[in-house]
């Protein structure tokens, strides 16, 4: 196999999530038959590494006491604990065959999304010349569909949905906005640049918004909160002003969200349903995690814990139960499913390997480190599947983007000097 069907097939794995094969006894999803050709290739080449292995051992031995106690099902737990496990193993595996070059990796990844957003503005330009083919591309993918909103369509290129491109375009987007901050670009063009934020925006996404504001905050920690205020504080408000103004969807997540967090009346039918289901999985996992804090119930046991705590189980209250199985945030699904254990280690890693400006003599670490934290940010948030597009390369991403941070520091063995960036005029 030659390296360049190679590169093309591993970063299929992430952008390729609207393609499903068959759907019991799970869905079967295009990057399933990669990670089939890659595997004999990989472990052969590699052997087995460890860190998964010492990561996945306690969950699967906690997950088979709560099994043999009725708090979870074989089928949930071993569905999920498979394909988690499966799906980090081949990514720390992609890791290893790229060496550690982890700047090669993420440029990888950033073509790939050039690619994809240019998709999407064709799909945009094809709604408004009439081209069926060319905006619908149920045609090709059998997990997609058209979503209406925005400018009569709201872009989702090859992503069965607007909020998962929103998702796994972000760390692209953090380059975007940075490029179009500074004089000198870097990774990409000014002109690349504004075709992923353009593209970014045309998703009206309510998670977008959420990328857009997570990523201009981020760029004000790693510029200085005082000194570059001046220029992404009205940035933050006017974004958010246009936002809540001109996007339905976004003020009615947003007004729904803060009344059913502030007042808990989860019987007013006014409240948007997206906020229903966001407040009635964070009172999902937090009843469940009352009672099982160390480990949750296992991988998969959302849904048994969805039965048992669901406020839908009320009179009077509204009968919805959309995201019973990821719990709409992996923050509250990892609550849920693998208590203190899983929660602190997410938060730790992201705490923890986060690079910021002022840590490192290379922009280009920074930059990439801030950008997968932004994508692990929106996951940890409204994205509550383990291992769809890709989700654990990000994090091994992350983390050895730190360690390379670690090396070249070492090596330095100097005081930070931290590199001037110059805002264009």
């Amino acid at each position: 196999m030659s390296k360049n069907v190679s590169i093309i097939l591993i970063y299929i794995t992430i952008f390729i999530s609207s393609i499903v094969f068959f759907q019991k006894p799970f869905e079967g999803y295009l990057s399933y038959i990669v990670f089939a050709i890659f595997f004999p290739i990989f472990i052969v080449r590699y052997g087995i590494p460890r860190y998964p292995i010492l990561f996945f051992l306690p969950l699967l031995i906690s997950g088979i006491a709560y099994i043999q106690i009725g708090m979870n099902t074989y089928q949930l737990f071993f569905k999920i604990f498979t394909g988690f496990f499966l799906s980090v193993l081949f990514y720390h595996y992609v890791i290893q065959l790229f060496e550690y070059d982890v700047k090669k990796l993420f440029l990888y990844y950033l073509k790939g999304s050039l690619v994809v957003s240019y998709l999407g503005l064709f799909q945009v330009f094809s709604y408004f010349v009439g081209f069926g083919p060319g905006y619908n591309y149920g045609w090709i993918f059998n997990k997609w569909s058209v979503a209406q909103g925005g400018l009569g369509i709201r872009m989702n290129s090859v992503f069965s949905e607007p909020s998962y491109f929103a998702a796994v375009i972000a760390p692209a987007f953090f380059v975007c906005v940075y490029n179009l901050s500074v004089r000198e670009p870097i990774f990409i063009t000014k002109r690349q640049s504004l075709v992923i934020g353009i593209a970014y925006l045309l998703t009206f996404s309510s998670l977008g918004i959420i990328g857009i504001f997570f990523a201009i905050l981020m760029l004000l920690l790693n510029f200085g909160l005082l000194k570059y205020a001046i220029v992404f504080v009205p940035m933050f408000y006017f974004t958010f002003k246009y936002a809540y103004n001109e996007v339905p969807d976004f003020r009615a997540r947003f007004d729904g969200t803060i009344d059913i967090f502030s007042t808990e009346d989860y019987r007013n039918y006014d409240i948007h349903g997206s906020s229903f289901v966001l407040y009635n999985n964070y009172h999902v996992a937090l009843e469940n995690f009352k009672r099982n804090p160390l480990f949750g119930t296992g991988l998969g046991s959302h849904p048994i814990a969805f039965d048992k705590y669901s406020l839908t189980n009320l009179q009077g209250v509204l009968k919805i139960e959309f995201n019973k199985a990821d719990a709409n945030s992996m923050f509250l699904r990892l609550m849920s499913e693998t208590g203190l254990y899983g929660t602190l280690f997410m938060i730790l890693l992201l705490f923890r390997c986060w690079v910021f400006r002022q840590r490192t003599t290379d922009r280009e670490i920074w930059v990439m480190s801030n950008g997968i934290a932004l994508i692990i940010l929106l996951f940890l948030a409204r994205q509550g599947h383990y291992f769809l597009n890709g989700f654990p390369f990000f994090l091994w991403l992350y983390y050895y983007t730190w360690r390379k941070n670690k090396e070249i520091m070492a090596q330095n063995n100097t005081v930070i000097e931290i590199p001037p960036v110059t805002l264009p005029a």
